[in-house]
C-alpha cells in the first residue's frame, strides 16, 4: 500500500514570535505550523508558560541553524518576589518557604556580583534538563527528588530596573543554559528573605531581537504571515560567512570539503558558505579547508 502524501508545503525560514504569557512552547510551534501549514518546525530554546517574548521558531532547512540560536546570547526582564520560595522557583508553583524579611536594595546590589561572570549554578527542580532519558520537570510533577549538578553558566550582566521592598525588577544578560529562576532562588536564599519569579520576558535570543518579532495575532492577521518570515540565513548572521562560486557550492553540497582561497578567507573556525545569496553549508575550516558539517537543499 503507498504511503499517504503529506499535504504540507515546504516553508524554510524563521519566525521570531512573541510568545503570550500562558503558552507553552510547544503549543506556540505548533500553532504556526498550522497558520504556515508547514511540514517541519522547531524552537530554540525554550520559554515556560509564565514568560513571553522571543521565540525564535525555525521552519525546514532553518532547522538545522538552530543550534546556533541556541547557543547565543540571551536577554531577560524579570520580576522576583521576595517572601516566599515555590517549588518551581517562580509563581506556578507552591509555596515551599517563607519569611518574614525583606532586602534593602543596597543588600541586592551588595550580592549581585557574585553571581556576574563565570558561575556554578544548579537548575531549578522543574527544569527541560533530562535525566535518565526523562526531562526533570516530569520527575518533579511525579514526586520524585531531582538531583540536578550545579553547572558551569555565564552572567554576562545582572542590574536592577526597579526596587521595592516586596519585589525588584532585574535585567540580565547571559550566555546559554543560565537559569533566570535560579538566580531569583540562591539571591533570596543568601538573604534569607527567600524569593521566586513573577514575571519574566525575553529579549533577546542570538541574533534575533524583540525588534524581529511578531505576535500570533499579527502572523494570523491577513498578509502578515509573509511578512514575519526570514530567511534560513538569518540564524546563521552570527557565524563568518564565506561567498563560493556555483562550482564551489556543488562540491560542497555532495559533502566534499573546498580550500578557501582569498585575502580574507579564514584559515581556521566555524563558518558557513553562501552562493548568491543562499546559504550553501556549514562546518569547521581547518588549516584553510573547509569541511561542511551540515548542507543546505535551497535553490541559488
Amino acid at each position: 500500500m503507498s504511503q499517504k502524501r503529506s499535504n504540507r508545503a515546504v516553508v524554510d525560514g524563521w519566525v521570531v514570535l512573541d510568545k503570550p504569557v500562558g503558552l507553552t512552547s510547544t503549543q506556540a510551534v505548533s500553532r504556526l505550523k498550522r497558520i504556515y501549514n508547514a511540514q517541519k518546525a522547531g524552537h530554540a530554546g525554550t520559554l515556560d508558560p509564565l514568560a513571553s517574548g522571543i521565540l525564535p521558531v525555525a521552519f525546514g532547512e532553518a532547522t538545522k541553524t538552530v543550534p546556533f540560536v541556541q547557543d547565543g546570547e540571551k536577554a531577560y526582564r524579570f520580576t522576583v518576589r521576595w517572601g516566599a520560595e515555590s517549588n518551581t522557583d517562580d509563581s506556578d508553583g507552591e509555596i515551599t518557604r517563607t519569611s518574614e524579611k525583606r532586602p534593602e536594595r543596597a543588600e541586592i546590589e551588595g550580592l549581585m556580583p557574585q553571581f556576574l561572570g563565570d558561575i556554578l549554578q544548579t537548575p531549578p527542580q522543574f527544569s527541560a534538563i533530562k535525566i535518565a532519558g526523562a526531562r526533570a520537570y516530569d520527575l518533579a510533577r511525579d514526586g520524585a527528588q531531582v538531583d540536578l549538578k550545579a553547572r558551569a553558566v555565564t552572567i554576562h550582566s545582572l542590574t536592577i530596573e526597579a526596587f521595592s521592598p516586596g519585589e525588584t525588577v532585574f535585567f540580565m544578560e547571559c550566555g546559554k543554559g543560565a537559569y533566570v529562576r535560579a538566580i531569583a532562588r540562591d539571591l533570596g536564599r543568601l538573604m534569607g528573605c527567600y524569593g521566586h519569579v513573577t514575571a519574566l520576558r525575553r529579549t533577546r535570543v542570538g541574533p534575533f531581537i524583540e525588534e524581529d518579532s511578531y505576535t500570533l495575532d499579527e502572523i494570523e492577521a491577513q498578509g502578515m504571515a509573509a511578512d514575519a518570515m526570514l530567511s534560513v540565513e538569518a540564524g546563521l548572521s552570527e557565524l563568518p560567512c564565506v561567498v563560493v562560486d556555483r562550482d564551489t557550492a556543488a562540491r560542497l553540497r555532495r559533502g566534499g570539503s573546498v580550500i578557501l582561497r582569498g585575502r580574507d578567507a579564514p584559515a581556521e573556525g566555524v563558518v558557513y558558505a553562501a552562493c548568491g545569496g543562499v546559504p550553501v553549508a556549514f562546518g569547521e575550516v581547518i588549516e584553510g579547508a573547509l569541511e561542511p558539517a551540515r548542507v543546505f537543499n535551497l535553490p541559488f
